[in-house]
């Protein structure tokens, strides 16, 4: 692994250890020798967490689309910001950049994010790992729910073995290290489906 994309908010949170997790996770990567792709910006999670990768002397690549950069909240001080038109694009070349992802607490477009490279990753799109970094049990609910979703069948469980969870950052990037993607059969998994319908 080279670079890990990290999922986080834009804003600070309503308490002082999401961005104590946020620099806690820069410092780990840090000390792994894992570079950080991220959304580019200067402000609250994101900005915390790559200040800290940078003031560290690790390789921080920022993507961002043009309509962000242009309300001036891209971190001036990175020296690889890619600048792209959509969204869409960003994400695309954030999973291109990264060798597995993380999410930090955040808000709606961490939740798609994460979410996006996970169904990919169940797709077998990429055999990447992806993990939670649950902080002060930020992601508790979510985490029931998607055992909730594994209960009433719309998840299978190897699938939800994809999303790898902890509240320590280096213990996170531990179970990336050991991780191996499942094999899974698609044309036996649509048949389980069709049984189930049947």
């Amino acid at each position: 692994m080279k670079r890990i994309c990290v999922f986080c908010g834009s804003s600070p949170g309503a308490r002082p250890e999401y961005l104590q997790a946020a620099r806690a996770l820069g410092l780990a990567l840090v000390s792994r020798g894992l570079g950080l792709v991220y959304g580019g910006a200067s402000v609250g999670m994101m900005g915390a967490l790559a200040t800290t990768v940078l003031d560290a002397g690790s390789d921080v690549v920022g993507v961002m689309p043009r309509m962000l950069v242009e309300k001036e909240v891209a971190l001036t001080t990175l020296s690889d910001l890619r600048v792209v038109d959509s969204m869409h694009e960003r994400k695309a070349l954030m999973a291109e950049l990264a060798d597995g992802f993380i999410a930090l607490p955040g808000g709606f477009g961490t939740f798609e994010e994460f979410f996006e490279v996970i169904t990919w990753a169940q797709l077998s799109l990429h055999l990447k790992p992806c993990g939670l970094l649950n902080v002060c049990g930020y992601y508790d609910a979510l985490i029931t729910f998607l055992d909730h979703a594994v209960q009433e069948h719309f998840v299978q469980s190897t699938q939800r073995a994809m999303v790898l969870v902890d509240h320590d950052p280096a213990a996170l990037l531990e179970q990336f290290v050991t991780y191996q993607a499942p094999q899974i059969d698609k044309a036996k998994w649509i048949l389980q489906l069709n049984n189930r319908v049947g």
